[in-house]
């Protein structure tokens, strides 16, 4: 949560000295206006709000975009919310499975903000944008399984944040679009590169050249969402696969998405040599032991991650 004094000391406005004011002065002093200014900013939720879920979900971490006022639209302050979730998550050796959802009815993520582009020079653009890619390129690399809750409207780089998740469910009345090239740009937070890579390279080039909108029903077709459910209820199935994927061996998942990630990108001698290598890694691991003796056993396992 922002500071109040943080506030007011970024601002220069709390300083090691102050000059009293008196009378008419003091009621007409700016620096009252600035403290409820900051009243305001304080008042506003985070734009990313990161939970963990207790037992018996423990190891399923919850991420949601809260902007209600844009939509979810990516600006400055989402885009650091994003990259210090992702970095907490990452450094928490219990989670194991993340669910990305809004809490913004009819809206996953309306891409990114233009009100505040509009106000950018073309460094702060440019800087800008590769952040968003940098970040949504981290948020793929994350070595635990992602899993996007798609309620409504999923445009420009809203989708282009789906597509760095590993699975991803959505309602029914669900849209999608990536309509840059209608502004005279391209996407460039990774739509060029991970759509053709999840539909195929025409049916990406189609999607992008016109950028027109597609549902739900399509988006299952081209396989850009893994499942479709009735709308509302995308969460709850998002939550069922999460609670599939946290019963397995932890360490197991993360070889696998790691094999999978790295090996998509080679020749299959050097894939087979990744997956080689991955499974190395849960050779001599307790989970291993414990999930032959569960087996044996008759037994649900008890995996610990070690």
């Amino acid at each position: 949560m922002r500071s109040l004094r943080g506030l007011l000391a970024v601002s220069g406005h709390i300083t090691g000295r102050q000059t009293p004011s008196t009378g008419a002065a003091a009621s007409a002093s700016p620096h009252s206006a600035l403290f409820v200014r900051a009243l305001q900013i304080l008042s506003q939720p985070e734009p990313v709000r990161l939970h963990k879920l207790s037992a018996p979900d423990t190891g399923i971490v919850e991420l949601r975009l809260e902007r209600p006022e844009a939509r979810n639209a990516i600006g400055k302050e989402m885009l650091m919310g994003l990259r210090s979730a992702m970095d907490k998550v990452e450094a928490d050796p219990t989670a194991n499975v993340l669910l990305l959802a809004s809490s913004v009815p009819k809206a996953f993520c309306a891409g990114a903000d233009l009100k505040e582009r509009r106000l950018m020079g073309l460094c702060e653009v440019r800087e800008f944008v590769n952040s968003l890619r940098a970040t949504f390129s981290s948020f793929e690399a994350l070595p635990i399984p992602t899993i996007a809750v798609i309620e409504g409207a999923a445009f420009g780089g809203g989708l282009e944040l789906a597509l760095s998740c590993d699975l991803r469910i959505c309602g029914e009345s669900a849209t999608f679009c990536l309509p840059e090239t209608g502004l005279a740009i391209i996407p460039g937070a990774g739509g060029t590169q991970r759509l053709p890579r999840i539909v195929g390279r025409s049916r990406a080039k189609e999607l992008i050249f016109t950028g027109r909108r597609f549902d739900s029903t399509e988006a299952v077709t081209m396989g850009v969402v893994n499942y479709c459910v009735p709308g509302g209820e995308a969460y709850q199935k998002a939550l069922e696969l999460a609670r599939e994927i946290n019963e397995k061996g932890p360490l197991a998942i993360r070889m696998a998405k790691k094999a999978i990630n790295q090996g998509m990108e080679v020749d299959l001698s050097s894939a087979l040599t990744v997956e080689e290598e991955c499974y190395e890694q849960v050779l001599h691991t307790l989970d291993r032991l414990e999930g032959l003796a569960a087996f044996a056993e008759k037994r649900k396992p008890l995996y610990t991650g070690k």
